[in-house]
């Protein structure tokens, strides 16, 4: 719809959790770094926890495509299943026979046996269990007791639990012991700052062959900042919807009053103030209020680090 006018080869901005529009910040390295080690060395259960929307699942797939090894993938997404529905659901994802998914003796017979086959001919098996927050006691034990197929040397499923904080304040009941001292891993996901937001914006942008420049003012971009509070999803909704009013209007740069604009449809307001993640030192930018020269130089230099990475993602 907008593309062409602002210059762009794809949508920068949309929902899916798409590999070639991660841009790497400095949260986002290290949650990247923590699970390409836990497939790769195979440490069992790692636990990555973040608020809604701050992009766990694009880091997720982004770790898995960056292996080496051939990689089988099983995502479940959906947490509100029994136990009969979970053990159908694994049988049914991993391919295994009729029997298994009714009984589940003969799915952790099956299951075991084609992971070893897995094994000797070099390839690894990652489950990814997202919305952990919302699993049922049961199922979590069910998880927990898949981290005990192994060898003697080596795990030989590689699960990662993706979870809202909420999943690490349960892990922290006596009910859930067990559980939390499997996790070989765990890392993390923030809020991004001011200037991880502006350096994810130009990012998103440059992957999608946009000149940031010529899209957002500086103006634009931090009152996105502030209303989003620097969650990545939050952020894709408002700079996708500013760029079709920005379209509409037939403005370029699209300028601080259609991002306003944007917000009060959403009816998203900013908070009173600052989030405490801004770096130190770093002047707060009020959107509604002209840029100082420092606060210029600060989203410049956001911009021009932004990284551009790309990742494709097989499913095998």
């Amino acid at each position: 719809m907008y593309e062409s006018f602002y210059g762009l080869t794809a949508r920068p901005f949309d929902l899916t959790p798409d590999p070639r529009f991660l841009v790497v910040t400095e949260v986002h390295q290290e949650a990247l770094s923590n699970l390409e080690y836990a497939i790769a060395s195979r440490k069992g259960i790692a636990l990555l926890v973040g608020e809604a929307g701050t992009g766990k699942t694009t880091v997720i797939r982004a770790a898995i495509e960056k292996q080496s090894e051939r990689i089988h993938c099983v995502h479940l997404h959906n947490p509100a299943l029994t136990r009969a529905e979970f053990v159908e659901m694994l049988a049914k994802q991993f391919s295994l026979s009729d029997s298994a998914r009714t009984s589940k003796t003969h799915m952790l017979l099956e299951l075991e046996h084609l992971l070893k086959e897995r094994r000797a001919a070099g390839e690894t098996t990652v489950l990814v269990v997202d919305e952990a927050q919302s699993l049922p006691s049961e199922l979590l034990d069910e998880i927990r007791l898949l981290s005990n197929i192994e060898t003697a040397d080596q795990k030989l499923v590689c699960l990662i639990v993706a979870g809202q904080p909420e999943i690490a304040a349960r892990l922290n009941g006596p009910t859930f012991r067990q559980f939390k001292q499997r996790i070989a891993l765990r890392c993390q996901l923030r809020p991004l700052n001011l200037n991880e937001s502006v350096g994810y914006i130009a990012g998103r942008i440059r992957s999608a062959g946009g000149v940031p420049s010529q899209v957002f003012t500086r103006e634009a971009v931090v009152m996105v900042y502030e209303h989003s509070r620097g969650i990545p999803r939050v952020m894709n909704v408002l700079a996708d919807n500013a760029l079709v009013g920005g379209f509409a209007a037939q403005e370029r740069p699209v300028r601080m009053q259609v991002v306003r604009d944007v917000c009060m449809d959403f009816d998203i307001a900013a908070p009173e103030s600052i989030p405490p993640s801004r770096p130190t030192g770093a002047t707060p930018a009020r959107a509604s209020q002209p840029l100082s020269a420092s606060d210029q130089r600060v989203l410049d230099a956001s911009v021009a680090a932004a990284p551009r990475q790309r990742y494709g993602y097989r499913r095998s």
